[in-house]
């Protein structure tokens, strides 16, 4: 008996049950790692883009003047300036029409926190599936490596004298799926905490700037009585 193992060898020589096993959490590792290429890029981009508003915001910009080149993107506008343009519009629309503070207030919050939840929801897509990915595999998996082992055992039924090496080569084309079940889970598993916790962080970020927008808010709405 060859003593090298030929993976190849012993997926092509598997039952179809465990042939289909083995299809599908392949699929599920090609699915997890194009979402794990695309959750990364996407992360980076909203890092990259929150960074380089808040050194605009902050180092003394008009606000009526980040608004204008945030809504002249229109649906290009994400993040961090999704919610200051969000939030800037209420305040403006509701100030024309002659709104009392606290409700003009309470309707830039509003808006805010409604684009703040979209953008969320938008950094979360796909996640989901991540966490089931790493849930599901290796149960998938144990489920073609029992099936294999069954049906491997079943076949010495009718030999009066087994012998292990007459089993050997099935068990090990059914223990394939459970590795192929653990190599789809561990980096789906992995991917799923390191992104969950950076969107977590990222929405601290952006509800942290929607306290400080909103203040800034607050002090011009008062202001803007004192001087009426």
């Amino acid at each position: 008996m060859n003593g090298n193992l030929d993976i190849l060898d012993l997926v092509l020589r598997a039952s179809w049950p465990v042939k289909v096993v083995m299809l599908i959490l392949l699929l599920f590792s090609f699915a997890s790692w194009v979402i794990i290429f695309r959750k990364k890029a996407a992360l980076d981009a909203a890092q990259r883009e929150a960074n380089t508003f808040e050194e605009r915001f902050w180092s003394g910009s008009d606000l009526a003047a980040l608004y204008r080149d945030a809504s002249a993107r229109g649906d290009g506008v994400r993040g961090m300036e999704c919610i200051f343009e969000a939030g800037f519009r209420e305040f403006a629309r509701q100030r024309q029409r002659r709104m009392d503070t606290r409700n003009l207030l309470d309707a830039a919050q509003r808006a805010m926190r409604v684009a703040l939840m979209r953008e969320v929801d938008r950094m979360e897509r796909n996640l989901e599936f991540l966490a089931n990915v790493g849930s599901i595999s290796p149960y998938v998996g144990l489920f073609g490596t029992v099936w294999g082992i069954m049906a491997a055992f079943q076949g010495l039924g009718s030999i009066k004298e087994a012998t292990i090496a007459m089993v050997a080569p099935g068990i090990s084309e059914a223990l394939v799926a459970t590795a192929m079940g653990l190599f789809a889970a561990i980096p789906a598993v992995w991917a799923y905490n390191r992104y969950a916790t950076r969107v977590e962080r990222m929405t601290v970020r952006y509800d942290a700037f929607q306290d400080e927008f909103f203040s800034i808010l607050q002090r011009q709405s008062q202001g803007a009585d004192e001087h009426a």
